[in-house]
């Protein structure tokens, strides 16, 4: 079984209940097993500042789904719980992103692992760290921890 870890954020609707129920369907998949999460928080818009507030959290999954199954999985759980795709970094009910597959580095038109922008977000970087702080970022050789810490210093090439 491969370990992935998701960020998973809602800023529509109840945001709260958005979450769990991605956690859920998650859960129900008969491959995939959600093994651990992190708290949630609520962060101010990234990207687009005019929307209302998210609440992101990550979790830990384990897996025999591919990568590229997984993107679909998590793509259909979007889709099942509203989300419509309507602007870049728009308001949405739920985002799940493939944070890390393993250390699998994989760069696709559709799917690019680790996340391309992760090591820029402290929303991402604060709850993996509660789950995943000594996991090493395959891309930069760090760990989830020290790039927390180094993005929350202010360093811009975390």
């Amino acid at each position: 079984m491969a370990v992935v870890y998701l960020g998973l954020g809602s800023n529509m609707g109840d945001r709260r209940d958005n979450l769990e129920s991605a956690i859920q369907k998650l859960d129900d998949h008969e491959a995939i097993e959600v093994v651990n999460r992190s708290s949630i928080l609520e962060t101010e818009p990234y990207g687009k500042t005019d929307q209302p507030n998210f609440m992101n959290m990550c979790v830990m999954i384990e897996t025999r789904v591919s990568p590229l199954d997984l993107l679909e999985v998590v793509l259909s759980i979007e889709h099942d719980l509203g989300r419509v795709r309507k602007e870049v970094w728009g308001p949405r009910t739920i985002d799940i992103d493939i944070l890390l597959y393993e250390d699998l580095e994989l760069s696709l038109d559709e799917l690019n692992i680790p996340h391309a922008e992760m090591h820029k977000r402290s929303f991402v970087l604060e709850p993996l760290s509660e789950i995943a702080g000594d996991v090493v970022h395959p891309g930069t050789g760090r760990t989830i921890e020290a790039m927390r810490r180094a993005l929350e210093a202010g360093e811009t090439n975390v």
